[in-house]
């Protein structure tokens, strides 16, 4: 059974989007005790299966769909990180706790979540009305599986009816608990109530992780300020670790210049999806978004281009190719999505028209901007298709689409060929424009002040 302890320990939170890989290891280099993954929901987990990544060192959960990665981990984490589930059902809760167990230190419950997509499926906040459910999903968990089992709640609007829900939670038998100091009605930019942690600590014999209190940390010494406010064994912080992970560095916060290229580092390292990168730095910059830097990141359309603004492509390059060679080595396969099979075992449902379309060197892939400028032409669709309208015994120009974490990829079939833009676009209708650019580049078929 892990030995896992939630006593004196300074934790990063589980964040949605932002309690990826990278993000984590960089918590624990800068000295945190402990490490959440960010919520992921009982029916996407079950429905995965282990991967060993030898090419990344890594231990991959697999959606067996669509062949995303769903949850990533590695040794270096293993003793420290805590995955988080959403759920409402004690049976698919232990489910997901048996299918990661060997693989991480603890298991987490949701049960603060205020957001309407939780509340709606009975997760998150919802349970904190329901002490029946949570007793059952606790004692499922903390009956089946070998690691520590916690959850995470929110204050109700009764300070007794918390305290009962928690003394609840506890004869569960628990490891601890987390108490985020706000109801789930409340918003970040409303006080987060210290006391009433303060006395859930005081009246619990289990260790208490006190959360919430981001707006008051800007340092070490806040971090054991808040505990201090709190009077709980360990702290949890979330806001102020997403916009500088750095904090949890007894020696002092380092600045952003120092702390954005050492998390692409860890991204280029462990293959991170594209828009997740771009999430998470741009999370870190928040104001300094509408800096000239700022301003790039949000114009990027490519790992590329997020890593040569920090001075990261050669590094980026080195590894590709480092993967690339493992890949040839070891016969697996390492597509954009983040999916590792091997080649000659990869199910019909893993293999997604994205990752083909990577794959194969039939297709004419053209990297080309689909920008403002060139909005004073004709759109490209309707360039291409007034070509293969003039053309001889020429079919119509045909798009296929996909959903790319949050973005799109096409595809467009022209006289029997097949393009692509290696851009992702944030639309369909973006997209097959930016198929249909690759196309005319390809074909010689744009305006000179176009190409330049």
């Amino acid at each position: 059974m892990s030995c896992l302890s939630y006593v004196d320990k300074i934790i990063l939170a589980p964040m949605v989007r932002m309690g990826t890989l990278p993000l984590r290891l960089l918590a624990l280099r800068y000295g945190a005790d402990i490490v959440y993954t960010e919520e992921i929901v009982d029916k996407k987990m079950v429905r995965t299966k282990r991967v060993v990544n030898d090419i990344l060192g890594t231990i991959d959960f697999i959606d067996e769909f669509d062949g995303s990665v769903v949850f990533r981990t590695c040794n270096e984490e293993s003793s420290y990180v805590v995955f988080q589930v959403g759920t409402s059902d004690p049976e698919l809760a232990v489910k997901v706790a048996k299918i990661v167990e060997k693989d991480v230190a603890g298991f987490d419950v949701n049960m603060g979540c205020p957001k309407e997509f939780s509340i709606k499926g009975g997760m998150g906040a919802a349970l904190l009305k329901q002490p029946d459910k949570v007793k059952d999903i606790l004692t499922s968990l903390v009956s089946n599986i070998a690691i520590p089992v916690t959850c995470k709640i929110r204050l109700l609007p009764n300070i007794e009816e918390t305290m009962d829900l928690a003394r609840t939670i506890q004869s569960c038998g628990v490891a601890a608990i987390a108490v985020h100091g706000r109801t789930k009605e409340e918003r970040p930019q409303h006080p987060n109530n210290n006391e009433a942690i303060k006395k859930i600590a005081h009246d619990l014999s289990i260790p208490v992780i006190a959360n919430g209190g981001s707006k008051e940390i800007d340092s070490y010494e806040h971090v054991l300020r808040f505990r201090t406010a709190t009077g709980a064994s360990s702290v949890m912080i979330a806001r102020a670790a997403q916009y500088n992970s750095s904090i949890f560095r007894k020696e002092g916060k380092l600045s952003l210049d120092e702390v954005i290229p050492e998390y692409l580092r860890l991204c280029i390292e462990y293959d991170n999806v594209f828009t997740n990168t771009k999430y998470c730095v741009q999370m870190m910059l928040r104001d300094l978004q509408e800096t000239p830097m700022g301003k790039r990141l949000l114009d990027s359309k490519t790992e590329e281009e997020i890593y040569k603004i920090w001075g990261l492509l050669d590094y980026y390059k080195k590894k590709q190719e480092e993967f690339k060679n493992l890949s040839l080595k070891l016969q697996m396969t390492l597509p954009s999505m983040g999916h590792l099979e091997p080649a000659h075992k990869r199910a019909k449902t893993e293999s997604t028209f994205f990752s083909r379309v990577c794959e194969n060197d039939d297709v004419i892939k053209v990297m080309i901007p689909l920008r403002k400028p060139y909005q004073k032409h004709i759109l490209p669709k309707t360039v291409l298709h007034e070509h293969a309208s003039k053309a001889q015994h020429s079919k119509l120009p045909l798009y296929r689409s996909e959903q790319v974490d949050k973005l799109f990829f096409s595809t467009v079939v022209v006289e029997g060929k097949e393009y692509a833009n290696r851009y992702l676009e944030k639309n369909k209708r973006s997209s097959e424009q930016a198929a249909a650019l690759a196309c005319l580049h390809a074909l010689n078929l744009l305006p000179a002040d176009v190409i330049e």
